[in-house]
C-alpha cells in the first residue's frame, strides 16, 4: 500500500464516478423491474450486452453508435414487454424470475457467441479519439456521454415515478395491486410498460459498454455482482439510487485500485453486498 498523488488520486476518483454512473445505468432497470415488478431479471445483463454487439455490428456497417439507440431502444422495448407477458401468463414466481431469466442469460450468451464468437471485439469510432484535458485531469468523451446518460435517464424515470399518475399508480401498485386495481389501476398495461421500459434501459447501459469497454460474451457474468451491490445499497424500485450507489462503489473500487492494486476492487463491491445482505436484509425483500 501506498500513498498516491493527488493527481492520481484525483484521476481515480474521476474515473470512479465514470464506471459508478455506468453501473448505475445497468443497474436502474434491474431496480425497477425487483422492486416495482417483484421480478429479478438476471437477462438484464444478457439484453445489455446482446443491445452492446448489435450496436458494435450495426457501428461497423458505418452507422454512429449513439444513432443505433432509435432502433436498438424500440427493439428492445418490445423484447421486454414481450418477456414479462410471457412471465406473467405462466404466473413465474420473483424467486423462479431468478432461474428462468438465468436460463435465459445462458441462451443469449450462447447465440452472441455463435454470432459474433467468443472473440473480444472493440468498437473504434471518433468518439474514442476526444478527450479533455481539465485542470490536469483526462476526460474522455465515452465516459462522458455515459455519464450525462446515467443521469438524465435516472432523474427522468424519478419525475415519472414522483409526479405522473403512472408512476402513482407503478408505485400502487407494488404496494397492493388489488386495491390498486380496485381504484382503478390497470396493473397489466402498467407492467408492460415499465418492464418494457426496464428492458429499454438496459440497451442503452448496453450501448454505452459497447463504447467505452472490450465486449466478449463471458463477460455478461463479470458485472452482476458489483451491479446487484448497487441496486440492494440504494434500495429496490428507486430511480437515483442506483446512480448513487454505484458512483460511491465505483469511486471505491478506483480509490482503492490507485492505493493497493487492481486485485483488491472487486473486494469493495462484494465486502458491500455481503454487508447489505447480512445487516440489511429486507432491501432484498
Amino acid at each position: 500500500m501506498y500513498l498516491p498523488s493527488a493527481t492520481l488520486l484525483a484521476q481515480s476518483i474521476l474515473s470512479g464516478i465514470f464506471i459508478g454512473a455506468l453501473y448505475g445505468l445497468l443497474g436502474l432497470g434491474l431496480s425497477l423491474s425487483w422492486g416495482l415488478l417483484r421480478l429479478i431479471n438476471l437477462a438484464h445483463f444478457a439484453f445489455a450486452f446482446l443491445a452492446a454487439y448489435l450496436c458494435y455490428q450495426m457501428a461497423t456497417m458505418g452507422m454512429d453508435p449513439l444513432a443505433t439507440l432509435a432502433i436498438i431502444v424500440p427493439a428492445f422495448f418490445a423484447i421486454g414487454a414481450l418477456l414479462h407477458a410471457l412471465m406473467a401468463r405462466f404466473a413465474i414466481s420473483p424467486f423462479n424470475s431468478l432461474l428462468v431469466t438465468f436460463g435465459l442469460t445462458g441462451i443469449v450468451e450462447a447465440i452472441i457467441q455463435s454470432i459474433w464468437t467468443a472473440d473480444f471485439r472493440r468498437l473504434e469510432t471518433s468518439y474514442g479519439e476526444h478527450r479533455w484535458k481539465l485542470m490536469g485531469l483526462y476526460v474522455p468523451l465515452p465516459e462522458l456521454i455515459t455519464l450525462a446518460l446515467a443521469v438524465s435517464l435516472s432523474l427522468a424515470v424519478w419525475a415519472v415515478l414522483r409526479y405522473t399518475d403512472l408512476g402513482k399508480a407503478l408505485r400502487a401498485s407494488a404496494e397492493d395491486a388489488p386495491i390498486a386495481a380496485a381504484f382503478g389501476v390497470h396493473e397489466r398495461r402498467n407492467s408492460l410498460l415499465l418492464a418494457g421500459t426496464c428492458s429499454a434501459l438496459a440497451s442503452v447501459a448496453g450501448v454505452c459498454l459497447a463504447l467505452g469497454f472490450t465486449l466478449a460474451p463471458a463477460q455478461i457474468y463479470a458485472w452482476v455482482g458489483v451491479v446487484f451491490a448497487a441496486v440492494m445499497l440504494g434500495g429496490l424500485g428507486r430511480a437515483l439510487a442506483p446512480l448513487i450507489a454505484g458512483v460511491i462503489i465505483g469511486v471505491s473500487e478506483a480509490v482503492t485500485m490507485a492505493v493497493t492494486a487492481p486485485s483488491w476492487a472487486p473486494l469493495v463491491s462484494f465486502t458491500l453486498l455481503i454487508a447489505i445482505l447480512l445487516f440489511r436484509p429486507g432491501r432484498a425483500a
